[in-house]
C-alpha cells in the first residue's frame, strides 16, 4: 500500500503540476530516452474495447514542423510560433472506420501478446464478438461510431499529459487548428483517419510564458463533485 501511496502522491503532485505552455524554449530539445517513452506513452493508452483508433504523426525537424504549422498559419496564426519553437509536435488522428481489416489486426496483435492463452480459439472468438457487439451498438442505436472512437483519442490524451508531466516535459494540446489541412498534408484521409488536435513538446521559455508563473485554477469540490 506504501507503494501505491507514492505513485498518488507522485500522479497528484504531477496533475498539479502540469501547466499549458504558452511559450517554447526553442534551445532546449527532448532526449531520444525521453522520446521512446513519450511513444511508449501513445502506444500504451487504454481504449474502449481495446479498439485502438488512434493515428500519430511526430514532427521532430524544422521542416516537419513546418508542415504542421500550415495548419495553424492561416486561420490560428497565434499558435504557430509554439509549433516552431516546441521540440517536437505530435498530431493526433482517430479512424473514419472500425472495418474489418482493422478488427483481424488487433486480434492478431492480441494472439501475439499471448492474450488469448489457455484455449485461444474460444477467448479470440469472445474478445471479437464483444467487440463487434459495441462497435455494432455505436453504428447502429446510438449512430455515433466515429464520435466513440474520437473520444477515445481524447482519452488517450489525458493519460499523454499526466505522462510526459510525470517526465518533466512541457506540452500544449491545441485544437486551433485547421484539421482539413492537416488531414491533406500528410494524407490522413486516404489512410483511413482524420486529425483531431495536436500537442506540442518541450520546454517552457519561462520569461515569455505569461501562464508559467500563475497559479492553476480550479472550481471547487462542492461545485463538481457529488458524493453518495
Amino acid at each position: 500500500s506504501r507503494g501505491l501511496g507514492d505513485v498518488y502522491k507522485r500522479q497528484t503532485y504531477y496533475s498539479q503540476k502540469r501547466k499549458t505552455v504558452k511559450a517554447y524554449d526553442a534551445s532546449k530539445k527532448i532526449s531520444a530516452e525521453d522520446i521512446d517513452k513519450v511513444k511508449a506513452l501513445l502506444r500504451f493508452s487504454p481504449s474502449s474495447v481495446n479498439l485502438q483508433p488512434w493515428h500519430f504523426v511526430m514532427a521532430s525537424t524544422a521542416e516537419g514542423k513546418s508542415r504542421i504549422a500550415k495548419s495553424t498559419d492561416e486561420l490560428y496564426p497565434f499558435n504557430s510560433p509554439s509549433i516552431h519553437n516546441a521540440s517536437n509536435v505530435i498530431v493526433f488522428a482517430s479512424r473514419l472506420e472500425a472495418d474489418e481489416e482493422h478488427l483481424k489486426a488487433l486480434l492478431a496483435q492480441e494472439e501475439t501478446d499471448g492474450r488469448f492463452a489457455g484455449d485461444p480459439e474460444t477467448f479470440r472468438a469472445g474478445m471479437d464478438a464483444g467487440r463487434k457487439m459495441f462497435i455494432d451498438l455505436h453504428k447502429g442505436q446510438l449512430n455515433d461510431v466515429k464520435h466513440w472512437m474520437d473520444k477515445q483519442v481524447y482519452l488517450n490524451l489525458g493519460q499523454f499529459l499526466l505522462g510526459v508531466s510525470a517526465l518533466g516535459i512541457d506540452a500544449t494540446p491545441m485544437e486551433g487548428i485547421d484539421t482539413g489541412v492537416l488531414d491533406k498534408e500528410f494524407g490522413l484521409t486516404e489512410k483511413g483517419f482524420s486529425s483531431l488536435f495536436i500537442v506540442t513538446l518541450g520546454y517552457s521559455d519561462a520569461k515569455n510564458d505569461f501562464n508559467a508563473a500563475l497559479p492553476k485554477s480550479r472550481l471547487p469540490y462542492e461545485t463538481i463533485l457529488t458524493e453518495v
